[in-house]
């Protein structure tokens, strides 16, 4: 997967969000699907109108990574660049970040259907919490 500062660059050479979805959408089909014993009620993130799942672990350096997938293309695209933010940082840093600021950005909060952008509220919603729970 892409860093999430070439994500960002290469968003910013798109000129239009035809483009900009085509390039989430291909983000998305970069992920690895989630093996099925993941694909349970607890994983799947609430308030998205599409099927959304989120697995956070901590490594021993203290470190949250992710893992995630959806059932929509668009939404999978959405999920990688979710996981590309928050992949990696400590519970403080997740804590700290700012994901909302970064989806205005990009521009993709004024994009973004009323329900694809409650979706993604609640997939970074689920990540701090689950994040906050996971602190040592």
């Amino acid at each position: 997967m892409p860093s999430l500062q070439s994500i960002r660059d290469d968003l910013a050479f798109l000129d239009d969000w035809d483009e900009r979805y085509r390039y989430l959408i291909d983000l998305g089909k970069q992920m690895p699907p989630l093996p099925a014993e993941k694909l349970v009620e607890a994983n799947r993130v609430q308030g998205c109108a599409s099927q959304v799942w989120l697995v956070l672990s901590r490594d021993e350096q203290g470190r949250v990574h992710l893992l995630g997938d959806s059932d929509a293309l668009i939404v999978k695209g959405l999920v990688a660049l979710v996981i590309a933010i928050f992949d990696g940082a400590t519970p403080t840093e997740i804590a700290a970040l700012d994901a909302h600021a970064l989806f205005a950005e990009i521009g993709l909060r004024d994009h973004l259907t009323s329900q694809r952008a409650n979706g993604l509220a609640s997939m970074v919603a689920r990540i701090k919490a689950e994040a906050a729970a996971l602190a040592p």
